[in-house]
């Protein structure tokens, strides 16, 4: 036996609250055609990118941003950019291949990290396991920190 329900007993069967709008889920919506953006002048997979046009092809006035120049401030560079690789010790290191050097003090670390029982150790707690390797500041820094004492330089033998 089939059980009919009119369509005005259907907008109020769904919803449990009798005082709320009949739900839209059982009346069919009618969208109208947009265009097709298939057909579209800007294809996004045909390469054309903002990101590679010049100012004068994006319609730019605005100041240059996209400059690769280092820092008058701090002499460092705000990011690699492309076309910069990175040093044979950064790149091995990220792929998990380390030197000696960075493999005795990720060690250290971790050995400071188990005996103090501190899962992070503050910068200066590294600061004195670089030192208890045997690193010492013998020459003086090539980047600018201003309002920034430059400490006394240890010397070498």
């Amino acid at each position: 036996m089939k059980i009919q329900i009119k369509p005005a007993q259907m907008s109020q069967s769904c919803c449990k609250n009798k005082n709320a709008a009949p739900c839209s889920s059982k009346t069919p919506e009618k969208r109208e055609e947009g265009p097709d953006r298939r057909m579209s002048a800007v294809d996004r997979r045909a390469g054309l990118e903002r990101r590679h046009q010049t100012r004068a092809e994006s319609g730019y006035t605005g100041p240059e941003r996209r400059v690769s120049e280092r820092r008058e401030d701090t002499g460092l560079e705000r990011r690699r950019g492309p076309g910069r690789r990175l040093s044979d010790d950064r790149r091995s290191a990220e792929e998990g291949e380390m030197t000696a050097e960075q493999f005795e003090f990720v060690m250290a670390i971790e050995t400071y990290k188990k005996v103090n029982k501190r899962m992070y150790p503050t910068w200066t707690e590294i600061l004195e396991v670089v030192q208890q390797l045997g690193y010492r500041k013998t020459n003086a820094r090539t980047v600018d920190l201003p309002n920034v004492p430059e400490p006394a330089l240890s010397k070498v033998g």
